[in-house]
């Protein structure tokens, strides 16, 4: 029994200094352009390590200057996760989309097609990473179709070349392929 608590305690103490060390580290997922490009831009880091801007941003267009932002949700395990995802502006406002794929012959409702989307729709207050900046801030989902569309119409002129010359030909995903759209609000 001694030795079995011994071995217990070693491998909680382990686990302790395990995430002492990532919590002052960071452990951030990878920035990725394609999640294909490798199986290592699938995987979620923990806690997102930057200089934290505590003033209000009133125009958030310099973050198309970013393909791609971090995001840290709170999980329900009391720990951090932070993925990398898309983001864009529209008319200064920031926004962040999750976009969700077919599992079998349909896809999933929100919030179950993405782990943070679950952890955002629980507890709505993130922090994303922009280059080097941290922002404290509240993601609030976009149910207003036209809203939705801007903000679509803002990240596919963002990451598509020659997509504003073609709108007439472009249209939002269909409702059973959700696109969804978060608006990043102050904390």
């Amino acid at each position: 029994m001694k030795k079995a608590l011994k071995v217990g305690g070693s491998i909680l103490a382990g686990l302790l200094v395990v995430l002492a060390v990532l919590r002052v580290t960071g452990f951030e997922p990878r920035l990725c352009y394609h999640s294909a490009d490798s199986w290592t831009c699938r995987i979620p880091g923990l806690w997102l390590a930057g200089n934290l801007v505590a003033t209000p941003v009133s125009d958030w267009s310099f973050a198309d200057n970013y393909p791609e932002i971090r995001i840290q949700t709170r999980s329900r395990y009391l720990l951090p996760l932070s993925v990398t995802t898309y983001c864009m502006t529209n008319n200064g406002q920031l926004y962040v989309e999750a976009t969700y794929s077919k599992r079998g012959d349909e896809y999933p409702k929100y919030p179950h097609g993405r782990v943070w989307n679950e952890n955002v729709d629980r507890d709505p207050h993130v922090r994303l990473k922009i280059g080097d900046q941290l922002y404290d801030r509240t993601l609030v989902l976009v149910t207003d179709p036209a809203e939705q569309e801007a903000a679509i119409k803002a990240k596919a002129a963002k990451y598509i070349p020659g997509a504003k010359k073609n709108w007439g030909d472009w249209k939002l995903p269909p409702p059973e392929a959700p696109a969804i759209v978060y608006r990043v609000v102050p904390s």
